[in-house]
């Protein structure tokens, strides 16, 4: 599969079977991405929150393309609202798409909906286990603070191979604590996200693969460029 960072939380996730999967799609006013929206074409929308940087241009791509967009139900109730196609659920729950499972998992962060006039309730704040039926595991942490479920949930009983994760600081985890997380969750691969798309959130991604370096030497840390493609191959499985 190829893992696509489109700038800040944005990722596209294209499956061996083309099955394009979309989460946090900020990009129009992204000032990092180079993707144009009319280029993406997803299968499914996953948005960890309602902010308007992660929120972003999901209803517009919904609208073009009918991918359906996941979320908490409050975020749900607000797409419905729109006219949005939308999949509702909430913090340990699962759904079954074109035979990749998704659950919702805890983030620490705010999550009203402010692209609207009048910020309206969004609910809480989550990432996404993806599970391919591989048995690759992809874990998006959203925005989020440190938290000890990383280690003794996410880490110890989901086990994924990749995880992305913020380092920005300011309003989500910084270099060390990211770097922490991830050595609790030992995934194989750990991609940067949510920095340098603003001033206040200006990272050097290479400090925080220091940090990894230093807490867990057998974790590759991968660095992208917006638009970049990282390809995983899932050398355990055999069909």
């Amino acid at each position: 599969m190829e893992i696509r960072w489109l700038g800040h939380s944005a990722f596209e996730i294209i499956t061996d079977e083309n099955v394009k999967i979309l989460i946090d799609p900020f990009i129009s006013n992204n000032p990092t991405c180079p993707v144009p929206v009319e280029e993406l074409k997803p299968d499914i929308i996953l948005v960890t929150h309602g902010h308007a940087d992660h929120l972003g241009d999901a209803m517009e791509i919904s609208n073009l393309t009918q991918a359906p967009i996941a979320g908490t139900h409050e975020l749900s109730l607000f797409l419905s609202k729109q006219g949005i196609r939308n999949i509702s659920l909430n913090l340990g729950g699962s759904f079954v798409f074109r035979d990749i499972k998704f659950t919702m998992l805890e983030a620490k962060h705010s999550a009203d909906i402010d692209i609207v006039e009048e910020t309206a309730p969004g609910g809480i704040a989550c990432g996404f286990l993806i599970t391919f039926s591989d048995g690759t595991k992809i874990y998006h942490a959203g925005d989020t603070g440190l938290f000890g479920d990383m280690k003794t949930i996410i880490g110890e009983i989901y086990k994924p191979d990749i995880v992305l994760v913020p380092i920005g600081d300011k309003f989500t985890m910084g270099p060390f604590e990211a770097a922490l997380a991830t050595r609790w969750m030992n995934p194989k691969v750990v991609i940067p996200m949510h920095y340098n798309t603003f001033p206040p959130i200006e990272q050097d991604p290479l400090i925080f693969a220091n940090f990894v370096s230093q807490l867990n030497p057998n974790i590759d840390v991968v660095i992208l460029n917006p638009d970049e493609y990282f390809k995983y191959e899932n050398e355990n499985y055999k069909d």
